[in-house]
């Protein structure tokens, strides 16, 4: 083969790549990537309670875990011990609730206690087929769990998945992880992706005996850090030793506890959220360009 021959199949390639793609996302309204400048804050956490928040609010939901090297979405979701199929429609999802849908790589590996160790070639191929493959059907949400901070698994997502509506971005109320947070919203407009939010995670702790919220940490940096770059700032979510509970036992707080301050703080923040999407205009008349009624 010419080299003209090669490079004219492999830009047809790429092409039909990108075209499958795009049909795949024409069926999501609205795609939301969960970010945060570093690890340990909750992210994975987040995502899921909004996630299935939405879900409970009766919107079509799609939760797809992209963090490559620490996929906890299904030890949070109580899936771990499920897997992946496939059929003539592509990958299916694991069903967490009827209108709640999951993807994850954890639930392709064959020994989960082992990490992943790839290089950048098979991680963008994996996230690629996690896209392009995976058979959601028509969704209202589709919540993607990053990967953390700045790098090349990001980078990789976004390049893939270009039509993302926007960014919700989790912090807690350390300087350190306010000073990443600060770095990945700098990323996000970089990247030219709508920020709709900041969320304050483990913003003081619920008393269990007396259901007040006492403060552990500081908290107000991610409240002062949304005003300084001209964000919304979405809310606080306060610890609760019932959602490590509810973690390692597999059950999104939101259902295990859904009449506690931190399962209302969930709930407020979805509802902030859809509000925002819902009436930003940009966004309105972008996801109505690629989101096809049938």
């Amino acid at each position: 083969m010419s080299k003209g021959g090669f490079f004219t199949t492999f830009g047809q390639k790429r092409d039909t790549e990108k075209n499958k793609i795009a049909k795949k996302l024409a069926k999501i309204r609205f795609k939301i990537m969960v970010h945060s400048g570093k690890g340990g804050v909750g992210k994975s956490t987040v995502a899921a309670n909004l996630a299935t928040s939405f879900a409970r609010q009766n919107f079509a939901v799609g939760l797809l875990d992209l963090d490559i090297h620490g996929p906890n979405i299904p030890k949070i979701m109580g899936i771990e011990e499920q897997s992946l199929k496939m059929n003539n429609k592509g990958i299916e999802p694991v069903s967490f609730l009827p209108n709640l849908k999951v993807v994850s790589i954890a639930l392709l590996l064959y020994n989960r206690e082992e990490p992943v160790i790839w290089r950048s070639p098979m991680k963008y191929g994996l996230i690629q087929q996690l896209i392009k493959d995976v058979n959601w059907g028509k969704l209202d949400y589709l919540i993607v769990d990053m990967p953390s901070g700045t790098g090349d698994d990001p980078l990789s997502i976004i390049n893939i998945l270009k039509q993302f509506n926007g960014t919700v971005i989790v912090t807690t109320p350390q300087e350190l992880s306010l000073l990443n947070t600060k770095k990945v919203i700098q990323f996000a407009l970089k990247m030219n992706i709508p920020v709709i939010g900041l969320i304050e995670n483990m913003s003081g702790m619920v008393c269990p005996h007396c259901n007040q919220t006492v403060e552990i940490f500081r908290s107000g940096g991610g409240e002062k850090t949304a005003q300084e770059f001209e964000i919304p700032f979405l809310g606080r979510i306060p610890m609760d030793p019932g959602i490590v509970v509810s973690t390692d036992t597999g059950v999104p707080f939101v259902i295990s506890q859904p009449k506690s301050i931190a399962s209302d703080c969930f709930g407020e923040i979805a509802e902030r959220i859809r509000n925002f999407i819902e009436k930003d205009e940009k966004i309105l008349i972008y996801a109505k360009t690629i989101y096809k009624e049938e």
